[in-house]
């Protein structure tokens, strides 16, 4: 085996759905306010007794049945989250007991809202490397935690929720070369800090940076697949903004693409955004079996990672 591929996903949101006009009645804002500024209808949003391994777990069983495989069969486990609440044990080993996985490695990774595709890169290279066999890979963020809800400019972007990757070794690479970087001077445009930590951002600086540095970011991880843009089944980038995704999808050039647009429909889910609307591609038949899709995420530290995949 040379290369390591996504054998299955899965997701999974919390039952409630938090509307714009719900949000109207709690700070001054509006259905169009919010729909014309960064197209979000509804959030997920989970309760107090849904804490974020829960969340993961759950996204993990779903592509674990997806994959037909049982828990002992991982080796591996990672999650990505920035709102994990406790420090040890961290949201890896409690996803691993929560399923019986019996003796896996278990890692979180904080790379908020590029989480997802540094540990997805990461088990590639561990699977590739030989130090694992079949890992787990998992994004999950309860952003409602973080929020300050009488904050309208922030309260109206963000939701909760999981997706999960099953990675296993392939013959055929189905995992492409990672392209990752940041930009630590500008870290402070996007923040999870404080006591209690609340999440802020500098909207307009991560618009700028977000529509003007990533295109070309985006299009050298396909040059590292050796693709072009315009062979790409889908792209799927972090669910921020309607108004950030459009323009750099665009602006990518994947003109054949189908580009998720869930942040419609779930919002803001930080790391894991990506696997959340992966997977709802996967699930409604939107992209198929071997079907190259470029994974973009980008946030929190101003941290960037993409690669381009093939569709389970």
């Amino acid at each position: 085996m040379n290369g390591s591929r996504i054998a299955a996903v899965g997701h999974y949101q919390p039952a409630r759905v938090l509307t714009n006009e719900e949000l109207a009645g709690m700070v001054d804002t509006s259905d169009a306010w919010i729909t014309s500024r960064v197209g979000i209808r509804t959030r997920h949003i989970a309760g107090p007794d849904e804490p974020v391994d829960e969340l993961a777990g759950h996204a993990a069983a779903k592509a674990l049945a997806a994959a037909g495989m049982l828990p002992a069969d991982i080796d591996l486990v990672l999650v990505a989250t920035s709102t994990a609440v406790d420090r040890s044990p961290n949201m890896a080993a409690r996803v691993a007991a929560r399923l019986g996985i019996p003796s896996p490695a278990v890692m979180d990774l904080n790379v908020v809202c590029a989480g997802f595709t540094h540990a997805l890169a990461t088990a590639d290279h561990a699977v590739r490397a030989g130090a694992a066999t079949r890992a787990l890979v998992i994004g999950a963020d309860k952003m409602s935690e973080v929020t300050d809800w009488s904050d309208r400019t922030t309260c109206v972007l963000v939701g909760d929720g999981a997706g999960a990757a099953v990675v296993e070794a392939s013959a055929e690479p189905g995992i492409g070369p990672v392209l990752w970087g940041s930009v630590p001077e500008m870290g402070h445009a996007v923040r999870i800090e404080g006591q209690p930590a609340r999440f802020a951002q500098e909207g307009q600086s991560v618009y700028r940076w977000a529509t003007t540095r990533l295109p070309a970011i985006a299009r050298r991880a396909c040059e590292r697949a050796g693709l072009a843009p315009a062979d790409l089944a889908g792209v799927v980038l972090h669910q921020a903004n309607l108004r950030i995704i459009e323009p750099l999808a665009e602006k990518i050039g994947a003109v054949n693409a189908v580009v998720a647009r869930d942040v419609t429909e779930s919002g803001n889910t930080s790391a894991a955004s990506i696997p959340l609307a992966f997977s709802k591609l996967v699930e409604q038949g939107r992209i198929s079996s071997g079907d190259p899709v470029l994974l973009f995420g980008f946030g929190g530290n101003l941290s960037y990672a993409g690669q381009v995949v093939r569709c389970p």
